[in-house]
């Protein structure tokens, strides 16, 4: 990973290549090479995105979505919840992996505007900012809506004054909370600790082709069924059994890619005891069934 931009692609056009319709990016030129979209939707993503040149900025609208960015040897996890930002920085690559469709808005900002906007914070220290993915800033995810909002009419003086005041706002705001400057910590969810959420993952991977019940979960962190599926949702977003339906579908797609077993028993492996079932699952969560996902990979 890097943060200088020789050498890698436009946000917007790398963007464009990937996803099932180009950014909608707003005519208005404004200072620093920046660009807006206004809200707009894309469906399911799952590639490979390459490093881009420039730092792109993400916020979400509508029904709440998973999103996961391997970047780094790190696997970092959100939901596309209003008033969440995902932060991509120049130069970092990855593969993404988003359940469609989701409504967004995007900043585009080159690293020059970035830095500058922000040098008075920096005080002459390296800065560079973090990747996010669905993290919960509202002060960010707020000023996104009010830029998306004005994207299509920063032409006129007045809306375009605004719109570049608002941009340095919004740079300021990452650069005090998601940046090598200063850093907001994630809100402490409540509910499991991460070691419990840990040991019950890993019954779950340990046991993917057989049947998994509540009360084998709920014992294995001493707490009863009712109370263990609150605070596992609590403690990661999710229930029980769409964490362990993201898991068998996670493995599924290893063996699709690595190796040459039957879509049949593939199914069997992951704890579907239908192929049909298996499908349907499999749809639901990559957008596509598992022979169009080994043929692709």
């Amino acid at each position: 990973m890097t943060s200088a931009g020789a050498g890698y692609g436009r946000a917007p056009d790398a963007l464009a290549r990937i996803l099932d319709r180009a950014p909608p990016v707003a005519d208005a030129a404004l200072r620093g090479d920046t660009h807006l979209t206004p809200p707009w939707g894309h469906g399911a993503l799952h590639d490979y995105l390459p490093g881009m040149q420039g730092h792109v900025i993400i916020t979400y609208y509508g029904e709440p979505q998973d999103i996961v960015w391997r970047v780094a040897g790190e696997r970092l996890a959100g939901r596309t919840r209003s008033g969440t930002i995902t932060i991509i920085p120049e130069g970092h690559d990855g593969r993404w992996d988003i359940a469609g469709p989701i409504g967004v808005s995007h900043v585009f900002l080159s690293h020059e505007r970035l830095a500058t906007c922000a040098e008075q914070l920096a005080g002459g220290r390296p800065f560079e900012l973090l990747g996010r993915v669905g993290f919960e800033d509202p002060v960010a995810a707020r000023v996104m809506e009010m830029l998306g909002r004005d994207a299509a009419t920063a032409t006129d003086p007045a809306a375009r004054l605004f719109v570049e005041q608002a941009t340095d706002l919004l740079i300021i705001q990452l650069a005090r909370g998601h940046s090598s400057v200063g850093a907001i910590e994630p809100p402490t969810r409540r509910g499991l600790a991460a070691w419990q959420v840990r040991k019950v993952t890993t019954h779950m991977r340990e046991h993917l082709d057989e049947p998994i019940g509540l009360d084998i979960l709920a014992d294995l962190v001493g707490l009863s069924r009712f109370h263990f599926c609150t605070a596992f949702r609590q403690a990661t977003g999710r229930t029980p059994y769409a964490w362990l339906v993201g898991l068998r579908i996670e493995r599924a797609c290893h063996l699709l890619v690595h190796g040459d077993l039957p879509i049949t028993e593939i199914a069997l492996a992951v704890g579907y005891e239908t192929p049909s079932a298996f499908a349907a699952s499999f749809r639901k969560v990559t957008g596509m069934p598992p022979s169009q996902y080994r043929k692709q990979r």
